[in-house]
């Protein structure tokens, strides 16, 4: 039995002797071989000679020598091959070698670039637009042209600036809260002149009751030629005669000086430009200011003023010693505090601020023909510069009174006062 059972274990294709068994991989072999696609650590050998033992497949571990001390294992990472793709060629999954690869790195500079150039293209569109929209909505009603008989022109700009006391716009509540009154038409609250030059702006206040005389003059709207008698009679009342054209031709006449722009705003404008800045701050002088006429009531010291109450403080006069030379003293500190708040960053910055402030201003500012924007900005410029102390701010020198009882100017301090205006000169002359 012995022999017979030894020849029939030799008729086996291969022998199995211990642990070496043919194509067997393990011990438990059911003779299926590993994939070298479903498991990418195992990498087949060269094919068995046709009756020896075939080379066992080499594991890498991972510090460059296979299990068994056979070759290296390659992953493949090296030549592309990756999971699921064989032969490594154009298989990575994003693209880049191996599917590995870091991707490239962006171009800073371009995006820098576009940015800044979508950034300027939309500052540019903003400002063009504002630009138009402002300039719109100026109510160029003023024809110099129809002033006769003017001064030459001197170096610098002079503006005549001109608060009215207009109640068009207000209703009859606003009127009753401001203070107005109803009165029919409008007149001048207060008039200034304002010279922008190389040496400073500076601000002179003419008093309305100033004592001036009505020159020659062609009517505005009825285009007739009305002679002078010699009349003398309050500044004031030039304006309320023929409006702007007469009390520009009025102060040309009297002064010798001429006037280049004009700029008037009303009650409602001036109380809506306030709040649109959010106040302006007032030092109240000493002992405070009541008048029951204009609604002002205030303790003295420095406070934040809305539109309403600073409409009653610049209309002020019965409260104060010297009347309306007083009143224009505060109109003055009053016009320039306002010009330095809405030039701020805080305001010119801030969209949300500057659009309503300029809207509440524009749509009441009555200016002339010739009248831009860049005109209006230099004079707001002036304005704050009186106040931060580069400019200066006078009354007209005054005498004394006239024999009607106006205020008489010192003609021979007007006379030097125009004389270094209209050079452009550093104004020396002063109101006392």
């Amino acid at each position: 039995m012995l022999p017979c059972t030894l020849v029939r274990m030799n008729d086996w294709p291969e022998g199995w002797s211990g642990d070496n068994r043919g194509g067997g991989y393990g011990h438990g072999s059911a003779g299926a071989r590993p994939d070298a696609r479903a498991m990418r650590q195992v990498q087949r050998g060269p094919a068995a000679s046709p009756r020896g033992v075939p080379q066992q497949p080499s594991y890498n571990d991972g510090y460059g020598q296979g299990a068994g001390g056979g070759e290296p294992y390659d992953s493949g990472y090296n030549t592309g091959q990756v999971y699921g793709s064989p032969g490594g060629s154009g298989g990575g999954h994003d693209g880049y070698a191996g599917g590995r690869g870091e991707r490239p790195a962006p171009n800073w500079r371009k995006r820098i670039k576009w940015t800044a150039i979508s950034v300027v293209t939309v500052l540019v569109a903003t400002t063009i637009g504002t630009y138009f929209w402002a300039d719109s909505k100026l109510n160029r009603e003023v024809d110099l042209s129809k002033v006769i008989d003017r001064p030459d022109e001197g170096e610098g700009t002079n503006y005549l600036i001109v608060g009215s006391d207009s109640r068009a716009g207000l209703s009859d509540e606003q009127k009753k809260e401001l203070h107005t009154g109803s009165a029919e038409g409008k007149r001048t609250d207060s008039m200034m002149i304002l010279h922008t030059g190389s040496n400073g702006p500076t601000l002179i206040s003419l008093p309305r009751d100033s004592n001036v005389t009505i020159p020659t003059f062609v009517g505005s709207e009825s285009g007739k030629t009305y002679k002078s008698t010699g009349r003398q009679v309050k500044l004031n009342a030039a304006y309320a005669e023929d409006g702007p054209e007469l009390l520009v031709r009025t102060v040309e006449a009297n002064t010798g000086l001429r006037i280049d722009h004009y700029v008037e705003i009303g009650f409602a404008g001036f109380a809506n430009i306030v709040d649109a800045v959010g106040g302006v701050e007032i030092d109240i002088p000493k002992g405070g200011m009541k008048d029951t006429k204009s609604g002002a009531d205030f303790e003295e010291g420095k406070q934040t003023l809305n539109g309403e109450e600073s409409l009653a403080f610049v209309r002020t006069r019965y409260a104060l010693a010297r009347s309306d030379l007083d009143r224009t003293k505060n109109q003055q500190k009053f016009l320039a505090a306002l010009a330095s708040q809405t030039a701020t960053p805080s305001t010119v910055l801030n969209p949300f601020k500057l659009y309503p402030t300029m809207s509440a201003g524009l749509d009441t500012l009555i200016v002339d023909e010739d009248m831009g924007l860049f005109d209006l900005a230099d004079m707001f410029w002036a304005m704050k510069g009186v106040t931060s102390g580069d400019g200066k701010s006078i009354n007209m020198p005054i005498s004394g009174n006239a024999a009607n009882g106006n205020l008489q100017w010192d003609t021979t301090k007007v006379k030097k006062l125009v004389e270094e205006l209209r050079n452009d000169d550093a104004v020396t002359v002063s109101d006392s």
